[in-house]
């Protein structure tokens, strides 16, 4: 479809429990959004048919706009003035998105990149089979009849390799002779990404069994993943087989123009696409009720991770049992008995729709939200790594710049751009609140733009990036990103009230700033998104902020919701373990950002 022709685009996200609708129109040369509108998503009786939330969701649309685009049932085409729409897409996640299986030779190697390509594709990676893993045959046939997955991602050994354990793979997948989750009547789907060598042995093993798609190996030699071929594959077939089986999707089907991507893999697509565009370096968080997903393009590379068991609502309990209850308890800033804590935290599993009533409660949410960011990040980095098992050969100079093999790609000295989204972050009561959390959790280190997104539209603006890249990319510029301000975070360590960094710019009201600021504060300089200002920042001994120890930076920042951000807590950050002095802390962090009501 030619650019010229898409004047009007509505797009769907249908979520496990709300369906969300979009319409995105051009106004005066750009591509703005209009309204958005949602309701229940009714894939479960006594509806079980999806496109009746979809087209709940897009009525209100219709009746916020005064934009006609349903006739009946069914989408006007094209679009005319404020009659009918050039594009329709939708993403879902809704009947417990996309299910997988992987499994590879070796644990830390090919069944580490089939993973990557399954989360890569929006997938839920249930679990990881290996030759390595430590299992009995029996237990991993067992474990495959017992999870019951939408699909398997079979890998192993390089083109040309041995071929002995990547079939004792498809034996151990035959001899369970899976059922897929959804639908009785069709074959569980496999996707055979391996040696090219063991094709047919594979293929005589699994195909009376599955439905068996062979792509281009995961790893055709030690030294280079391939993961594009298997990522297609993956994302046609939870259209053909998985979405096909969920109620009322062969309609939804019929209706978008482009297909339905999981939900997960269409954040990662717009994230993916806003760091090729802009040449940055950006992380991605979504914290949901029951996983928190983790996005990050560094040196080129897009990773994903699923934390499956760390969430807001359904599992806040795990996100105390990982953490710790010292660790959530040191974000609380006011003494509160141990138990008190844990109450709070098992009545919001219980009832996981509630919303905090009082300033207590917010800030005991919040304190737990910094943890469950926290650890879905330490995850994130851990699996974000160069590839393992790689001899690489380095000059000296290269040494310090390239990752080493199974070091993990995150620098956050390098990082651009840190988004925030998921209602914790997007709904929080003060835009100041998301940002305190961003830097608690994430400790950015030099300089970094926060964003989050305001409403959550990631998903629909990720499937439109894959059909018209200029619209998805100007929503998300102009309407989708709150944009908090920059952060500004010495590395170092020093005494208390010592100096850290010397701050000088001219604020956009002319005021001249000149400060020496020391260890240990968090300050504000207020500027809007429209303001940016040449600054000087000189760190003291000890400390660096990108350009070596002590060295000056000369910068631009840009403003935001908050403002310039000065953190001099150091990195790595500790907080004080004496209650009474960690509680006036984090008190006078919190004023200095204006967090909270007086």
């Amino acid at each position: 479809m030619a650019n010229n022709t898409i004047n009007a685009i509505v797009a769907t996200d249908c979520g496990s429990t709300t369906t969300k609708a979009i319409l995105i129109k051009l106004v005066d040369g750009e591509y703005r959004l209009i309204v958005r509108g949602e309701a229940p998503t009714t894939v479960e009786a006594p509806f079980e048919d999806v496109t009746r939330g979809v087209l709940n969701a897009v009525r209100e649309v219709e009746e916020l706009s005064n934009h006609t685009i349903l006739d009946g049932e069914s989408f006007i085409h094209p679009n005319d003035g404020d009659r009918g729409v050039d594009l329709y897409l939708s993403t879902s996640s809704a009947g417990g998105g996309l299910q997988m299986m992987v499994a590879g030779v070796v644990k830390s190697m090919t069944a580490e990149s089939a993973q990557r390509a399954a989360l890569g594709a929006g997938a839920i990676v249930m679990d990881v089979l290996a030759s390595n893993d430590g299992r009995l045959p029996h237990e991993q046939i067992e474990r495959i009849r017992h999870l019951r997955p939408d699909m398997i991602l079979l890998s192993g050994g390089i083109d040309g390799g041995t071929i002995t354990h990547v079939v004792e793979l498809g034996q151990v997948i035959a001899a369970a002779d899976p059922k897929p989750r959804l639908g009785i009547g069709y074959n569980l789907p496999v996707i055979y990404a391996g040696n090219k060598d063991a094709t047919d042995e594979v293929s005589g093993m699994l195909e009376s069994k599955t439905s068996l798609y062979m792509v281009d190996n995961l790893r055709p030699v030690l030294e280079r993943e391939n993961l594009g071929p298997a990522r297609e594959k993956i994302h046609d077939l939870f259209m053909e087989h998985v979405m096909a089986q969920a109620p009322g999707y062969n309609k939804l089907m019929g209706w978008t123009d482009a297909p339905i991507m999981p939900t997960p893999g269409a954040v990662g697509s717009i994230i993916e696409t806003i760091a090729r565009r802009q040449e940055i370096e950006v992380v991605g968080v979504d914290i949901g009720g029951a996983t928190t997903d983790v996005f990050s393009v560094f040196q080129n590379t897009f990773n994903r991770t699923v934390s499956a068991n760390l969430g807001m609502s359904y599992s806040v309990s795990n996100v105390l049992a990982e953490a710790g209850i010292d660790n959530v308890m040191r974000w609380v800033p006011f003494k509160l008995p141990e138990l008190e804590v844990r109450n709070r935290i098992k009545n919001k599993m219980i009832r996981p729709t509630t919303v905090p009533q009082t300033l207590e409660d917010l800030k005991v949410e919040q304190a737990i939200a910094r943890e469950a960011l926290r650890l879905a990040f330490v995850q994130h980095k851990s699996f974000a790594v160069g590839l393992k098992g790689v001899q690489q050969e380095r000059t000296i100079s290269e040494a310090f710049t390239q990752s080493a093999s199974g070091e993990t790609l995150v620098n956050m000295r390098d990082l651009d751009l840190l988004v925030g989204s998921g209602g914790v972050l997007s709904h929080a009561p003060r835009r100041q609140q998301a940002a305190l959390m961003m830097a608690d959790a994430f400790l950015p280190e030099c300089i970094t733009r926060l964003a989050v997104d305001s409403i959550f539209m990631m998903p629909q603006l990720g499937v439109l990036a894959e059909v018209h890249e200029q619209s998805a990319t100007e929503v998300f510029e102009k309407d989708c990103l709150i944009h908090l301000g920059t952060l500004i975070a010495p590395v170092g360590t020093a005494q208390e009230g010592k100096p850290c960094v010397k701050v000088e710019m001219t604020l956009p009201d002319g005021t001249n700033v000149s400060d020496d600021i020391p260890y240990g504060e968090m300050v504000i300089y207020p500027m809007t998104v429209e303001d940016s200002v040449a600054a000087k920042l000189t760190p003291a001994r000890g400390f660096d902020l990108g350009e070596g120890v002590g060295k000056t930076l000369e910068c631009t920042l840009t403003g935001g919701v908050v403002g310039v951000m000065v953190d001099t807590r150091g990195r790595p950050f500790t907080l004080p373990t004496e209650e009474g002095e960690r509680v006036s802390k984090l008190e006078k962090w919190a004023k200095a950002f204006d967090a909270y009501p007086a």
